[in-house]
This record gives C-alpha cells, sequence and structure tokens, in this order.
C-alpha cells in the first residue's frame, strides 16, 4: 500500500467527529446492539434505514471497495499503530485521496471510527474465531479488524467477504464470529464488560464507580454515534428562524429536548458548507455543552472565560451578554486564539477580548493582575480527560492511562484555584469538564471548598430552572450522559463568591 510522506501530526486534543453515517444493528445472539438509541430522547427522528455501507443510495455512485478499504487501511493504520489522532489522521488520508466519491469518503469516515469505537470487542472476537489471528502480519490483520467491525455493526458476512479483500486473503475468523460472541457472554460480568464495552481494563473500573448498576448502559452509549448539533446565534435570530432557515436549505431539524438554544441537523449534510453557517447563523455545538455555557448567565459587565480554546462556549457568553461588557477569552495556545477571532468575526460578536497567557510559572499571575478581584462570572471550562466525550472521539479511550488522568486531577485544582482570584465579591464561578469521572468533578470542587469557605455552591436548579434543572442535574451540579440525556457527558458546578 502506497504510504504518504508527511503523516498527520500527533496533539493532545482531537477536533470533534464530523462525518456521519449510518446507524446499524449488531446481529450476534445475546449481545447488544452496538448503536442504540438512548430511550429518554423521544423525538420524531427515525433511524435512516439500515443498509451495507458499500450499497450505495440511490443517486449515488457505486461505492469502489478497493479504493475505500485502502484509505480504511492506512487511516487506521496511522491511529492504532503511529498513535496519531483519528480525525486528523482521517483528514489527511482523505485529503490525499482526492479520487475519491463523497460517498466513499463517508464510508472510509464511517468503517474507521466504527471499528474504533468496538476496537477492544473486535480483537477479541478474531482472536476467539481465528487460531492464528495473532501471527499475521499487520496488514491482514487490519483488513480482518475492519471486515470484522462491518459485521459486527449489520452487515452480512456474505456482504463483507465480497467487498474486501478477503477473496484473496482468507475469510477464515468472519464464520466464527457468532461463536466468539457467544464466548464473550459466557465471560463473568467484571471480565466480560470491558471488552464488550472495548475500554481500558482501569477505565472499565472507573465507569463502575462512576454509573454503579448503569455502567454498561452507559458505556454503549459512548459507543453510539453522537448526533451533529448546532446552537443558533442569538444576536441573529432565534431558534424557528434558523430552523426556517435550514430548512430552505434542505436541511431537515430537531429542535433539542433540554438546550433552548439547539437544533439537532437530521439531514446527513456538511454543516460548514451551508451558507447560514457561514453567515455565523449558528454554531456546532452539542447540547450538553449548550446546557453548561447557560450555567454562566454572563451579564453584560466583565466576564472571564479562562479556558476558551477555540471559544465556543466564548461565543455563547457573547450572546448572554448580547455583544456588550468586556468579554476577556483567554488560552495558552496562539493558534486557538488566532481561530477564536475569526469565529467572533463570523458571528458579529464584538465585546471579545482575546489574551494569551503563559501555561503556568510567575508571568501567569503578572498577565492576570489587571483582572484580579473584577469579574462578575469566570467559566473554568477546565481541560480533562474527555471521557464524556467518547461517542465523538473514540481513540481517546486508548491513549488514555491512570497516569494521566492524574495529571489532569493536578491541572483541575490548579486552574480552579488560580482563576477564583479573578471573581469579584458577589461574583460566580463556574466550573465545568466534558468528563463522567468523580475525581475530575465533585472531588474537585469538595477539594477548592475546603480551602475556600468564602465560597458557597449554587444550585443548577436555581440557574436553569426548577423542571430543567430536575432532569440534568445531580444534587446541586450539573450531570450529563448520553445514555441519560443524549448528550456528551458533562459536570458543571456554579460557585458563588461572598459579598
Amino acid at each position: 500500500m502506497k504510504k504518504n510522506p508527511r503523516p498527520p501530526d500527533r496533539a493532545s486534543q482531537p477536533r470533534s467527529e464530523a462525518p456521519r453515517g449510518e446507524s446499524s444493528r449488531q446481529e450476534f445472539p445475546n449481545s447488544k446492539a452496538p448503536h442504540r438509541k438512548p430511550a429518554h430522547r423521544e423525538t420524531n427522528r427515525r433511524e435512516p434505514a439500515r443498509r451495507s455501507t458499500s450499497e450505495a443510495p440511490r443517486g449515488e455512485r457505486p461505492v469502489r471497495e478497493d479504493l475505500v478499504l485502502q484509505a480504511c487501511l492506512e487511516a487506521y493504520g496511522f491511529i492504532r499503530h503511529e498513535g496519531r489522532l483519528a480525525d486528523r489522521a482521517l483528514d489527511f488520508t482523505l485529503r490525499h485521496k482526492k479520487n475519491l466519491y463523497s460517498n466513499e469518503r463517508r464510508a472510509v469516515a464511517e468503517r474507521v471510527y466504527a471499528l474504533l469505537r468496538r476496537q477492544r470487542t473486535v480483537d477479541f472476537l478474531l482472536e476467539h474465531a481465528h487460531r492464528g489471528f495473532t501471527k499475521l502480519d499487520r496488514t491482514h490483520q487490519d483488513v480482518l479488524r475492519l471486515a470484522a467491525s462491518r459485521v459486527l455493526h449489520g452487515e452480512s458476512v456474505a456482504d463483507v467477504e465480497r467487498s474486501s479483500q478477503l477473496a484473496v486473503m482468507g475469510t477464515e475468523g468472519l464464520s466464527g464470529l457468532a461463536h466468539a460472541a457467544r464466548t464473550l457472554e459466557g465471560l463473568a460480568p467484571d471480565k466480560r464488560f470491558p471488552i464488550a464495552a472495548s475500554l481500558p481494563d482501569f477505565l472499565a473500573a472507573r465507569f463502575r464507580e462512576a454509573f454503579g448498576a448503569d455502567a454498561e448502559k452507559a458505556a454503549e452509549a459512548m459507543n453510539e454515534r453522537a448526533p451533529l448539533t448546532a446552537r443558533v446565534n442569538g444576536l441573529k435570530g432565534d431558534r424557528e428562524a434558523l430552523r426556517a432557515l435550514l430548512a430552505k436549505e434542505g436541511v431537515s431539524t430537531t429542535p433539542t429536548p433540554l438546550s433552548p438554544l439547539g437544533l439537532v441537523l437530521d439531514t446527513r449534510i456538511n454543516a460548514f458548507s451551508l451558507e447560514s453557517f457561514r453567515d455565523g447563523a449558528f454554531e456546532l455545538q452539542d447540547e450538553g455543552s449548550q446546557l453548561l455555557g447557560m450555567l454562566v448567565d454572563a451579564p453584560p459587565t466583565k466576564v472571564v472565560d479562562a479556558c476558551a480554546g477555540a471559544g465556543g462556549k466564548t461565543l455563547q457568553l457573547a450572546v448572554q451578554m448580547k455583544n456588550r461588557g468586556d468579554l476577556y477569552a483567554l488560552d495558552v495556545e496562539e493558534g486557538r486564539m488566532e481561530d477564536l477571532r475569526k469565529r467572533t468575526r463570523r458571528a458579529g460578536v464584538h465585546n471579545v477580548r482575546t489574551q494569551l497567557i503563559p501555561a503556568d510559572g510567575p508571568e501567569v499571575d503578572t498577565a492576570l493582575a489587571a483582572l484580579q478581584g473584577k469579574a462578575d462570572r469566570v467559566l473554568v471550562d477546565a481541560p480533562c480527560s474527555g471521557t464524556g466525550t467518547l461517542r465523538r472521539k473514540p481513540d481517546a479511550r486508548y491513549r488514555l492511562t491512570p497516569e494521566m488522568l492524574a495529571e489532569h486531577v493536578v491541572r483541575q485544582k490548579k486552574l480552579l484555584e488560580r482563576f477564583s482570584h479573578l471573581v469579584k465579591p458577589g461574583g460566580r464561578l463556574i466550573y465545568g469538564t466534558c468528563s463522567v469521572l468523580r475525581e475530575e468533578n465533585e472531588a474537585v470542587v469538595e477539594d477548592f471548598l475546603s480551602r475556600h469557605p468564602e465560597y458557597t455552591v449554587r444550585p443548577v436548579a436555581d440557574e436553569l430552572g426548577a423542571e430543567l434543572g430536575a432532569k440534568v442535574s445531580a444534587g446541586p451540579f450539573l450531570r450529563l450522559a448520553p445514555h441519560l440525556h443524549g448528550t456528551d457527558g458533562f459536570f458543571g458546578a456554579i460557585l458563588v463568591r461572598a459579598k
């Protein structure tokens, strides 16, 4: 297989998954469907018709399986064998495969992401279905992994065999998948859960701690495809106006059931190509992220987004402030600040002041001196394990280690301490993560409060209202999870400084 000369760079935080494909159903006995729709989310949307990813819909060209497989092998090889981020590996591969049709590009992304979501499960099944699997060369193993993943997600063995190199490489393995699945089902629960959920052992144990009896449901939901969700730019219109605008562009939408700001894009589309997106009418933002942003309730005075990144929540706060006051967006990377500046121009936002700050050291206090004790609101959307976003970044689970998790916790405590000093008396400090793990969430807040008696917790229901608050809170905190809310996993806390 021809390799591109410059593979994608490694990085700590991948972007959200962009390509969207068909949902599919597992066909093995006594095992759970990997793309089961959360039961709570009662909408009028229906899953697309089940079909093979090699089957061309009406009006599309037939998929050239040899080219799709080559691209899948290249992208997956970057991810699994070279440690590259999935989204960047796919972007790099597809950018250099200019001869692929749009439906073929979609098939590549769907198949690679589907395998990543079930990678550990697929490896277990193949090792039990193919006696010599571990002795095969890497390419043959990856061909079998991609094929087994397709079978696991609902395609027939016969269809997969016909549309892959297995016809010439040998089909041993696929025919034994059903028996291997029964072997998996026969394992003791503590042995079966990490493999069936495709989680590292330590992370499966953390899921047990976080979700208790619901751990399997939570993990299954993390292996579903995430919806593509828009947040309306309130500076340019309301949600119904955006829905009408998108309908004119041929995009069907469903209002998000929890956030009053969101629309799920039901039509498969490249949202970035839409005129409404280019005009700044909406941003792509998970419904859970929107709810976290709503906790800030930013007044048009002085507000700080302390870990702004590329600015998704910054733009949401600007709308809350009605484009007035001073909104300080801080980050340690200039590239992200430049992305934010571009996004503010597109969104028509004028009250954001970007500021690059040092990552650590005494220079940080100097950089923040002018804001000490001045802000009515400070949002600390802290870097974290990302365990709430595994639907969008399925490869992240395989990179996370206990040591990395401990480093995240140390950093989170440091960030909360540092930026708490920017809050004025009577102001609010909002702490949030996209983690579902207690040690990054409640434990960090409890540690902070033990050292800062001047801060008290404001229940999120007081901010969101009793009805919505009851749906999305655990005690006084925002607690979201895919199996319960259909959102990414998020945590949020509102801390009020005494006057």
